[in-house]
């Protein structure tokens, strides 16, 4: 195992109905004037922003709106958030919504505490010094980024889709309530199960400083999230299923599932968010559309973890080769996608890239991640045009 830091500050309210204790949290960390922050129609149809302002109203809290979050949230949001913040003169931040509108709040956050520009930090060319604090309410269970230290950005200019991670990010709390994601499509729960899953497979896929009990959590709430996915899909409004999949959210981002291994791969992310910053697809879909790509191009390399998963995480037989139980275990995984209706490849993701297009997806993931990234097996420019051209 490695050394490692676990750093999970975010005060968490599990349950039916916690959105009502929403202006006591706000208070205990000390939020005067607030932003709320959301997507698109749901949270107002719903009547679950009314209910918010008119608890904030009652406890005499001030606060302005910002609606607008989309998937892939834009920067250019970003850049009015700040605005409309340094206007008003706003000290605490209210995210409602899914990650998309939680993401965009963290940049808010770092461009109200920083000077400069607040694109910098998700070019790489510098490191946020602070942010103003941030609480959750969540309604879609998939990103984690309720506690976790990252958010991904989309800059419009050039179609750039970037992650920044830090702990200045990580929000003070965050109300879950299941039933807020009963309302959900069936397409978007199975995305946010996807995506949950993904979180945890980037850490398990590593080379190195594996621990015993971070691999028992990992597989543990994999299998979890799997069994869950398919309860959902017959059952949308079963609350415990709700419940399971919420939680494991949480815990798959926070940093619990990678303690003590190497950092995680994290290529499958980094591929998809070029997916996605070109052809704006859901980030569940296009990570389910990418992964057994990846998988069947890095096996080899990571055979003991692939055979584990195999065996401990999609429950195949324990006969043959390694290699024929790894592979078996990528065919598991791929039919437990097509199960909740996940694409496996990029036609069925509905991407058809022109040669122009892999290339420069390629090009623009090998400068994101510095030229070269990857636990299982190292990949480059050449290996992620490979990779994508495969998907097709």
């Amino acid at each position: 195992m490695f050394d490692f830091k676990y750093f999970t500050p975010t005060k968490v309210i599990f349950g039916k109905n916690t959105e009502s204790r929403v202006a006591d949290l706000i208070k205990e960390f000390g939020g005067t004037k607030i932003l709320i922050h959301y997507g698109g129609g749901s949270v107002v149809r719903s009547g679950l922003l009314k209910r918010v302002t008119d608890t904030l109203d009652a406890a005499n809290i001030n606060y302005v709106t910002l609606g607008g979050a989309v998937p892939n949230p834009h920067l250019g949001l970003v850049y009015e958030g700040i605005e409309l913040c340094k206007k008003e003169n706003v000290d605490f931040l209210l995210a409602i919504g899914g990650g998309s509108a939680i993401d965009s709040a963290k940049a808010i956050g770092y461009g109200l505490a920083n000077e400069g520009d607040v694109w910098d930090f998700y070019d790489y060319k510098r490191k946020a010094e602070g942010s103003i604090p941030l609480g959750v309410i969540l309604t879609i269970a998939a990103t984690g980024s309720e506690m976790s230290d990252s958010s991904v950005i989309t800059k419009e200019e050039g179609l750039v889709k970037r992650g920044y991670s830090s702990d200045y990010g990580r929000p003070a709390f965050a109300i879950l309530n299941p039933e807020l994601t009963m309302t959900l499509p069936d397409y978007q729960t199975a995305c946010g199960c996807t995506d949950i899953m993904m979180h945890t497979m980037e850490r398990y896929f590593t080379q190195g400083g594996n621990m015993e009990i971070t691999d028992a959590l990992a597989e543990g709430l994999l299998r979890t999230v799997k069994k869950n996915a398919v309860i959902l899909r017959d059952d949308p409004q079963n609350y415990d299923a709700r419940a399971e999949v919420m939680w494991a959210g949480s815990l798959s981002h926070n940093g619990l599932t990678g303690c003590g291994n190497d950092g995680g791969d994290w290529m499958t992310h980094k591929l998809e968010h070029e997916l996605g910053g070109l052809y704006d697809v859901a980030h569940g879909a296009g990570l389910a559309a990418i992964w057994g790509t990846w998988a069947r191009y890095v096996y080899k390399n990571c055979l003991p973890r692939f055979k584990k998963f195999a065996l401990n995480v999609m429950e195949v037989e324990n006969t043959g080769s390694d290699e024929e139980i790894a592979l078996r275990g990528i065919e598991a995984m791929e039919d437990f996608y097509r199960s909740i209706n996940m694409p496996t490849n990029l036609r069925e993701l509905g991407v058809n890239p022109t040669e122009e297009e892999f290339a420069l997806m390629a090009e623009k993931c090998a400068i994101g991640v510095g030229g070269a990234k990857g636990s299982a097996k190292v990949l480059n420019e050449a290996d992620m045009l490979a990779i994508y051209k495969a998907s097709l």
